[in-house]
């Protein structure tokens, strides 16, 4: 097993390289009678924090004895996470910086003063730069590939990795990690483990520092020899995936449309996410239109947009992130399951309705067959009222009429 323990056996020798090499500047500065040297004594250290150096200085011997003036010092370190140079002015002796160990440490630095003999004014000397690369060790082309983290709803985070495009046999990964909350580094608290060997950690939610470096290294050792380490610093807050979005609804209003949805399940703050609406709409000339919206510092999960009249349906998606004021970045959730409006031409119509026409057609036909029922009795009686009034006053014109007129009205 290849341990950490072995690191200080090349510290130190980076220590006495770096204090062996020639300043890249040489000239010299004076105010106030004396030279303005570069500090002395300069010395960078790893106390094994994985790439967390500390660099130490002293008083060039030239201002040991000057009185009654500021010296400070600025120092300036390559940061190649960034690939920007970090500048830091200081009257302490020491400090510290992140560095990437598998690329070269520079750093440079120079005395400033300030005296009264200089009027107040800033008097800076010469800058001293030290570099210095490590030779790699380990088998060649054994080092790990595609080394990212996800820090899932900020419950627990995932380191993986991919083996390098050397392995040999019988190989075994280890991760160690560190932050400036901790007293020494320590090894991975659960590997994700796949058949072809550690692929892996899995870090609890109590492992973790926001805000803050979370230094991690992978080595590993074989029969063949170490394996070659790889070193990797992140800020955890800026890898947070949050959940799927949940609770997705679309409804219709009057002339549009409200999508309404449930913030992601986890402990990230509500305030703290971006929505990313995805809508896909079926034209009713066959053609598909569709948009991606981003809403930040919404109020409510809610969002209203007016339906184009030539819209046939629109279905919708939401993904979300941690916005730029809670991070400096983050990782897009999956998107959540697709909602749609009803299609124009197959409109759904509730059960019920169903029911309530049926039931007025019912009542509407019962109605009508009752009146055409009363109106047919009221005739009825009219009719046979008229034929016993016609009877009768036959049976009465035939008794006063003479005989030889009665059978004109038989």
């Amino acid at each position: 097993m290849l341990l950490l323990n072995k690191f200080p056996a090349w510290l130190s020798a980076f220590t006495l390289l770096l204090l062996t090499q020639e300043p890249v500047s040489t000239s010299e500065v004076t105010a106030c009678g004396v030279a303005v040297d570069p500090p002395a004594n300069i010395e960078i250290t790893d106390p094994g924090f994985l790439g967390y150096l500390s660099i130490h200085w002293t008083r060039p011997a030239s201002l040991q004895n000057l009185t009654g003036c500021t010296v400070r010092y600025q120092l300036r370190y390559y940061d190649t996470y960034e690939e920007r140079w970090r500048s830091v002015r200081t009257v302490k002796l020491t400090y510290a910086a992140q560095f990437d160990l598998e690329k070269s440490v520079k750093v440079r630095i120079l005395t400033v003063l300030k005296c009264a003999c200089t009027n107040g004014t800033e008097v800076q000397g010469e800058e001293t730069e030290w570099v210095y690369t490590r030779e790699p060790t380990g088998v060649a082309g054994s080092g790990i590939r595609d080394f990212h983290c996800v820090f899932y709803g900020k419950e627990y985070m995932e380191c993986t990795w991919e083996s390098g495009p050397v392995q040999p046999p019988n190989s075994q990964h280890y991760l160690y990690y560190w932050h400036k909350e901790m007293d020494e580094t320590k090894e991975c608290p659960e590997y994700i483990v796949l058949p072809e060997g550690r692929r892996g950690c899995r870090f609890p939610r109590e492992s973790l520092l926001e805000f803050s470096n979370f230094n991690l290294c992978v080595n590993g050792s074989s029969p063949a020899g170490s394996l070659r380490t790889a070193y990797f610093s992140v800020e955890v807050q800026n890898h947070v995936k949050p959940a799927v979005v949940s609770s997705v609804h679309v409804s219709e209003t009057a002339g549009g449309l409200k999508l309404d949805w449930s913030p992601p399940s986890g402990r990230v703050p509500e305030h703290c996410l971006e929505y990313e609406v995805e809508s896909s709409t079926a034209m009713e000339n066959g053609k598909e239109k569709q948009e991606r919206m981003v809403f930040q510092n919404l109020v409510d999960t809610s969002y209203g947009l007016l339906r184009g009249v030539d819209s046939q349906k629109t279905c919708f998606r939401i993904r979300s992130k941690v916005n730029m004021y809670c991070a400096d970045g983050g990782i897009w959730s999956d998107w959540s399951q697709t909602k749609c409006t009803v299609d124009k031409e197959t409109r759904y119509i509730p059960a019920w309705k169903y029911l309530s026409l049926v039931g007025l057609l019912v009542i509407g036909i019962g109605i009508l067959c009752l009146s055409l029922w009363i109106l047919k009795k009221i005739c009825i009686k009219k009719i046979n009222k008229k034929d016993a009034l016609y009877t009768l006053y036959k049976e009465k014109v035939n008794k006063t009429m003479p005989t030889i007129l009665s059978p004109i009205f038989k």
